[in-house]
């Protein structure tokens, strides 16, 4: 029995002991042309999917493979990043209000560098405080 316990001891996981992959690592691998190129063809294959299937079946299936597939491309493409840059500084006017796209976005996401933006816009506004 001896023999056994020291061999179930001796047996150590790779995952418990070592990261699998660093960040660096995943870094590389993401920065590899291929991939990036890949990640891209699956962004538009699913904006693709999104408009085809989102009125064909039930669900907001549809919304949330064009979130996927717009992630993917704006994750891969600095074209679409700088068009998508471009439209969130985008002004329209709305039943007589001035809207703003990015604001939308901060608002839909929840970020916090737009909370802090807001504030100090306010602040400045208002003239300093003694």
């Amino acid at each position: 029995m001896d023999l056994s316990c020291k061999r179930l001891r001796e047996c150590v996981r790779p995952t418990t002991w070592r990261r699998m992959i660093s960040r660096e690592q995943w870094r590389k691998f993401l920065d590899n042309p291929v991939v990036e190129w890949a990640m891209f063809a699956a962004g538009v294959l699913l904006l693709i999917l999104a408009v085809v299937s989102g009125p064909i079946i039930p669900g907001p299936n549809g919304a949330l493979m064009a979130a996927a597939g717009l992630s993917l491309i704006l994750k891969s493409s600095l074209w679409a990043k700088r068009h998508y840059a471009r439209l969130k500084k985008k002004r329209f006017e709305f039943r007589g209000r001035h809207i703003v796209i990015g604001e939308w976005t901060d608002w839909a996401l929840r970020r916090q560098s737009a909370r802090r933006r807001k504030e100090r816009a306010k602040a400045e506004q208002s003239g300093p405080a003694n």
